[in-house]
């Protein structure tokens, strides 16, 4: 950030362990993926390899090398995870995070169904050699919708007893299911839920796709709270929120 004698919120420098933006990659071109990183690698933490893009995204080493210029981490969709998982070659995904030497992984279950007693038993064994981040949440609207408040806590504390190092909370790149409504509206049940039962907003990640998410969790957690799922496009416009500097934010 520019040197002003403006007040604002003061943000942790880089390596961070609150205020994180985690940027998602959907398979964009070589040349944009790295104009962007080097153009703002001040305010990106982490670049999640969407879904399952990385098995059929060109230059995939390229980008992986450019993140590692600039001092950035990495790591692959947790749907990913889950597609290794569904054809019972879940050693084959572990071998291939270690391919591209990941510190970094994702573990979900919001495409398969599993327990989160069973997710939990993965995060506790991929905990020894990577360090882990877990989601909480389900992609399909209507099971999603299902899920009581309690069940998200319930299901956070597992994971962070298990080992994971922080725990992200569903809702998609389209904004449209975990703690989102089918309409995009934000459960206020589950996000009330979470506040009151004291888990530390460090080790929470709140999947924000949209600039509707990302005030709401700005204005409610602060400028430091971690966002996920933020679109290449939007890296500057996600800081300019936590500064106060936009609209949005303003009278923060």
């Amino acid at each position: 950030m520019m040197e002003t004698e403006l007040i604002l919120p003061e943000r942790e420098l880089k390596p961070r362990e609150k205020g994180l933006t985690i940027l998602i990659d959907n398979g964009s071109p070589l040349n944009l993926f790295m104009d962007t990183i080097r153009s703002a690698s001040d305010y990106i933490d982490f670049v999640k390899f969407g879904w399952g893009t990385s098995l059929v995204t060109h230059y995939l080493e390229q980008k992986i090398d450019c993140l590692r210029e600039q001092g950035i981490e990495f790591f692959f969709g947790g749907t990913l995870f889950e597609k290794f998982l569904s054809r019972d070659q879940v050693e084959e995904y572990y071998d291939y995070c270690q391919k591209f030497k990941c510190n970094y992984v994702e573990i979900s279950n919001g495409t398969m169904s599993i327990s989160n007693k069973e997710k939990a038993s993965f995060v506790k064994v991929f905990s020894s050699e990577f360090t882990v981040f877990s989601e909480v949440g389900n992609k399909d609207t209507v099971m999603s919708n299902g899920q009581k408040s309690t069940e998200w806590v319930d299901n956070i504390q597992e994971d962070l007893e298990a080992g994971a190092e922080k725990v992200m909370t569903e809702a998609r790149e389209s904004g449209t299911s975990g703690m989102c409504r089918e309409d995009g509206g934000i459960r206020l049940d589950i996000f009330d839920q979470i506040v009151h039962s004291g888990i530390p907003f460090e080790k929470l990640i709140f999947e924000a796709p949209n600039k509707k998410m990302q005030t709401f969790f700005i204005q409610h957690v602060g400028p430091d709270v971690n966002l996920a799922n933020i679109a290449l496009s939007d890296v500057i416009s996600v800081e300019t929120l936590r500064l106060g500097l936009r609209s949005d934010t303003f009278y923060l």
